[in-house]
């Protein structure tokens, strides 16, 4: 590859080379490398383009002035070219004269210096350190009740987590991402792709929680009632928001009146989802008029579909009300977490974000993993991802206002693949999986902006970083006091498991993930069997039962030595409990059981590679929320956890 791309490239934070999963390095295509830059705006064609291109990112790197944003850490000072003027968050300002001083507050600040006025931001140095306390890992829609609609929703939230912290001990709640997504039919299963990060999905409104609800009359109340869908065997979103649709519509003109001028990010929403009942959910295929958010088409549409915006608006407003409704049961039985939400690593480019987002969004990218040991062609997520630059130069607003949306009701957040808080691979149009590269982001302005949102809302950070990470990934979550990932079946060195006193403290630790098998799943092979049925499985199916037969001996073995399993001809329903006892032996901050582990269920909620073969993200709990309540098993995991992790 020419010098002058590459040195280009690494002045706008492509990648032209980088390490695979087995420590080769890999080059990138130039065609890849020009394509990208041509998406950060930065034209490579040809020579003479690299040429200038590069000309002016040294210049700009060469010179003083400010960037687009200045991150500050607090506590910490700055050299500033001249002298300048803060205008503080809280409306006071500052004179400073050549460095930004060590003792600004916190916040969102802005700097005017050397003929520019730029946003200043303070972050905090460091987190509190986390609670060390136990909970349960939980995937919302699975768990039904007597009260709930075909799935989890709210309300179950609500009592199960009041259940949780008063009765089990439980210090937190960790849940699936609540995001919305897409409700056209067939309605998405994923919650990892999203339509919008920054608002919840009303497929998990409880209707018999509204105010419009409790204000009907009774032969209302019937019609809605007689909507319930059946409970069946696999979760049928379709069904469910067909059901809770019909009832909220009914509801809605009991909801009084919709002032739509009071949150404008609500009311752009809500706008995208009426006109995503007229147009389809893909905003890239509506008419060309509309495509544009801020475009004098979108609003005469506004307009003329306000009672829909207004109903959708509503939605929002009662989602926000249940999610506030379940965050009080936390704090009201004393959590010392509470419950903790879940950010997916992107959203759907035609969904609701992709169109109100698209000028801090890179047209036509998406974002994956290169290949890897499991995923020998590479991984192609189908989400959009920020640019980076954009990011910088509108004040990064659109990444605070996620969080602060996501951290209104929330103890702590886990960030999905937070590697991509440094770098994210991107995936240009019209390439395959493999044939992309990564692209850099600034990680103190993104690590940064998280602590001091999740420090305003008093918030707990544990970042998903499983697999292969760079060391500043872990440096940098262990620097600011937020949490690592530490997966049971991931734990492990040549010699095989590792014995729980070797786990990280500064983590979160599970047996499993939603992506893997279940821990009673894992002791009869059930993940090769479903894998040997798909024929997903790359080698020999004998093979792999044969490692699958291994991996239980090694286990057992693990935990035999480790003193947490007595019996020579344990069950396995005792090897499970010893995988908890493990989680309670380790040094971990936090740790999280999952109820499909504790209650027996062999299938795991997702199985990464499939989409109809596999009913993913539609496996009820094997219990309703009131046999649950009844079991002796939790309980007894719950007793094991609670001894080694006390409330104080």
């Amino acid at each position: 590859m020419d010098r002058e791309l590459i040195a280009l490239a690494a002045a706008h934070g492509v990648a032209t080379a980088y390490t695979d999963w087995r420590g080769r390095r890999v080059r990138v295509r130039p065609e890849i490398v020009i394509e990208v830059l041509k998406l950060l705006g930065v034209p490579a064609d040809d020579p003479a383009g690299v040429r200038s291109a590069l000309a002016a990112a040294r210049a700009a790197a060469a010179g003083d002035a400010l960037p687009d944003t200045v991150i500050l850490v607090a506590g910490r000072t700055r050299p500033l070219p001249e002298p300048g003027v803060i205008t503080l968050e809280d409306g006071g300002s500052r004179a400073v004269d050549g460095e930004l001083p060590a003792d600004l507050p916190l916040g969102w600040h802005r700097l005017a210096c050397a003929g520019r006025d730029v946003p200043l931001v303070v972050v905090p140095r460091r987190l509190p350190a986390p609670p060390a306390t136990w909970g349960w890992m939980l995937q919302l829609y699975s768990l039904r009740s007597s009260s709930s609609w075909g799935m989890g929703d709210l309300g179950d939230l609500a009592e199960f987590t009041r259940w949780a912290g008063a009765e089990t001990g439980a210090g937190l709640v960790l849940l699936n991402p609540l995001h919305a997504v897409s409700t056209s039919h067939p309605v998405p299963a994923s919650p990892y792709s999203p339509s919008s990060r920054r608002f919840a999905n009303p497929l998990y409104l409880r209707v018999a929680d509204t105010a419009a609800y409790r204000a009907a009359g009774a032969q209302l109340r019937a019609r809605i009632d007689a909507l319930r869908p059946d409970q069946p065997e696999m979760i049928d979103y379709d069904a469910v928001w067909r059901a809770k649709r019909a009832a909220l519509e009914l509801l809605f003109p009991l909801a009084g009146p919709v002032e739509l001028a009071a949150d404008e990010e609500l009311t752009a929403f809500a706008t995208y989802c009426a006109l995503a009942e007229r147009h389809g959910p893909d905003w890239r295929t509506w008419p060309e008029p509309l495509r544009r958010p801020d475009g004098p088409a979108v609003a005469a549409a506004r307009a003329e579909l306000r009672d829909l915006v207004a109903f959708h608006a509503w939605l929002q407003r009662l989602c926000s009300e249940q999610l506030a409704a379940a965050d009080a049961a936390a704090r009201e039985t004393g959590m010392p977490v509470g419950i903790v939400h879940d950010l997916a690593v992107g959203v759907d480019p035609g969904g609701a974000d992709g169109w109100l987002l698209a000028d801090v969004l890179a047209a036509g990218v998406h974002i994956g993993a290169p290949p890897d040991d499991f995923n020998q062609l590479g991984q192609d997520w189908g989400l959009a991802a920020w640019r980076p630059d954009r990011l910088a130069a509108t004040g990064y607003a659109a990444y605070r206002d996620l969080l602060r949306r996501v951290l209104s009701h929330a103890g702590g957040l886990r960030v999905d693949h937070v590697a991509g808080l440094w770098r994210l691979w991107w995936v240009p149009p019209g390439a395959g999986p493999g044939e992309g590269t990564y692209v850099r982001y600034d990680p103190d302005a993104m690590l940064g902006i998280l602590a001091l949102e999740a420090y305003r809302a008093g918030a707990v950070v544990v970042g998903e970083d499983l697999g292969t990470v760079q060391p500043a990934v872990t440096r940098g979550l262990r620097g600011r006091n937020m949490l690592g990932s530490t997966v049971l079946w991931f734990a492990r060195d040549a010699d095989g498991f590792l014995p729980p006193r070797r786990w990280p403290r500064t983590a979160l630790a599970t047996i499993s993930t939603h992506d893997l098998p279940t821990a009673p799943g894992f002791l009869i092979g059930a993940h090769v069997r479903i894998r040997a049925e798909l024929r997903q499985l790359a080698g020999d199916v004998a093979d792999e039962w044969a490692r699958a037969a291994d991996e239980r001996r090694d286990l057992v073995a693990m935990l035999r030595d480790a003193g947490l399993l007595a019996a020579e001809e344990a069950s396995d329903e005792d090897i499970v409990l010893a995988m908890h006892a493990a989680l309670a032996a380790s040094p971990t901050r936090l740790v999280a059981a999952s109820l499909y582990d504790v209650l027996g269920e062999v299938r795991q909620p997702n199985l990464p590679g499939t989409i109809n073969e596999y009913p993913n993200w539609r496996l009820p709990l094997p219990a309703t929320l009131e046999q649950i309540r009844a079991d002796p098993r939790p309980r007894r995991v719950a007793d094991l956890l609670s001894r080694s992790r006390p409330r104080r």
